[in-house]
């Protein structure tokens, strides 16, 4: 009888081989990629001119291509999915890339994602043969050096949801077909140099919940959005008029409103405190007038606040926070008081910024639940008295302190620098004393116009630092007077 006859005998064998080729190792061709996707991605790598730290250096011919740096193919497959190839010019000034997007990366007939981060001087235009992808979702051309137009046909790229050219030096104004990417989840168009007005249909982008315009020349009045928006980013535009009615739609999503250094005018409108979910509101450097309204009070989550540089009026709110981070109000016409006490009671202030804003109070009544986190303190232009010791003594990681034009009076040699301690601006006040040998590790200094007296040690500060004292002397002022 002929062994392989046997059907017991034909299954035994079929075993042993599957176990035989599964667990014996074996060598993969030496080209896994599809001849047109290495090609596609070579020809990428051809145009760039300079890659310093090597990001491309494991792209060679002939190697497995979804084992390339950046490259990510498909589950249990030789197709390439996404292109993630990203800079740290901050930490290596070395790790960027030179040159151009090639064209050839439409050979990638499966890509769903291209992300280039911080690449820095990668330019050229928009990359036109996205158009020619079918699956492309996710864009993201962060902080390179792309320039020209955003294509009019934009909005022909249907299926994306997420699209970011933030930080390159795009140009013109917005297509109105961008309004056709209803899959949009995400659209950052950031530090770009946009402008014009926006389109009037942006409320068709349904399920949009994160837009940013930050830093471009963008103007006109703002459109109307759809209410699952999360992130409304404006600032730094030249956008006028007031805050329209139909923002009240976002009410019971909008996490973030930052709509700072524009034009707006009118009032602050009163369904703003109605925002539950609101985060962070960002209304600085407007024209913005009359009283922040009572509705304020509702606003019990919100973490940052700026109203800095309006028109606003007193009075000022009392308002129910249960924990603010940052807060903003200086260079409007508030005559405040004191420091509110839900400022003094919060554990997790970071930055508190009351320049200018009518205070009439002793420092030393100032006494925060926290001052451990404090990065940034500002009460310039105040009418404070006393000692500030006590306070900038007791934090850790304070960055900047001004308190310019106040009464306030205390030995400066007293002051203690941290670590972190980089600002310092105590001009006009009454402070004494001798200037102390740690301010030479600050990066901006201004004790002029007090009652300081003695040497100064060396540094690098302009002579405007130090003027208007007692009696310094030194670099940059007058030597000193040798004794006789």
């Amino acid at each position: 009888m002929n062994l392989f006859n046997s059907p017991l005998a034909i299954t035994t064998l079929f075993i042993f081989l599957t176990i035989f080729f599964t667990l014996t190792p074996h060598k993969a061709t030496a080209a896994t990629c599809l001849p047109d996707e290495e090609a596609g991605l070579l020809g990428f790598k051809s145009a760039i001119r300079s890659d310093p730290s090597g990001i491309l250096k494991n792209w060679i011919p002939g190697t497995d291509c979804c084992k390339w740096n950046g490259v990510e193919c498909h589950y249990n497959s030789t197709r390439v999915q996404r292109l993630y190839l990203t800079g740290q010019p901050d930490e290596n000034p070395g790790s960027i890339l030179s040159g151009t997007i090639s064209p050839t990366l439409s050979k990638l007939r499966l890509l769903d994602g291209l992300y280039l981060f911080n690449l820095k001087n990668i330019s050229g235009p928009f990359p036109t043969f996205l158009f020619q992808l079918p699956n492309i979702e996710y864009v993201y051309l962060e902080n390179n050096n792309l320039s020209g137009r955003i294509p009019e046909n934009i909005g022909n790229l249907t299926k994306l949801y997420a699209l970011s050219l933030v930080g390159n030096r795009f140009t013109g104004t917005l297509p109105t077909s961008i309004t056709q990417l209803t899959h949009l989840t995400q659209l950052k168009l950031d530090n770009n140099s946009l402008s014009g007005t926006l389109p009037k249909a942006f409320n068709k982008l349904v399920n949009l919940n994160y837009l940013s315009l930050e830093g471009n020349h963008f103007q006109g009045t703002i459109p109307a959005f759809s209410s699952n928006l999360r992130s409304l980013i404006l600032s730094r535009n030249k956008f006028s008029g007031g805050i329209p009615a139909s923002i009240s739609t976002l009410a019971s999503n909008l996490a973030y409103l930052e709509l700072g250094h524009n034009s707006f005018s009118g009032k602050i409108p009163d369904f703003l405190g109605k925002f539950k979910a609101l985060d962070t509101l960002d209304l600085s450097w407007n024209k913005f007038s009359g009283t922040v309204p009572a509705s304020f009070a509702n606003l019990t989550k919100i973490f940052n606040l700026d109203l800095s540089n309006n028109l606003l009026v007193d009075p000022f709110p009392q308002m129910n926070v249960k924990g603010i981070e940052s807060l903003d109000l200086s260079n409007n016409s508030f005559h405040l008081g004191k420091i509110p006490k839900w400022v003094f009671s919060s554990p997790i202030i970071f930055s508190l910024k009351l320049a200018n804003c009518g205070i009439k109070m002793r420092i030393e009544d100032f006494k925060p639940s926290e001052t451990f986190f404090y990065d940034y303190i500002d009460l310039s232009g105040n009418e404070i008295s006393g000692n500030a010791i006590s306070l900038v003594n007791s934090t850790q990681y304070l960055v900047g302190f001004w308190a310019a034009r106040n009464n306030l009076r205390f030995d400066l040699g007293k002051l203690k620098f941290g670590e972190r301690f980089r600002v310092l601006d105590l001009s006009h006040n009454s402070v004494f004393g001798k200037v102390p040998n740690s301010v030479v590790g600050l990066q901006k200094l201004n004790v002029s116009y007090n009652h300081l007296c003695g040497q100064i040690p060396k540094n690098t500060f302009p002579a405007s630092a130090f003027v208007g004292n007692d009696c310094l002397c030194g670099s940059p002022l007058k030597p000193c007077k040798k004794p006789s």
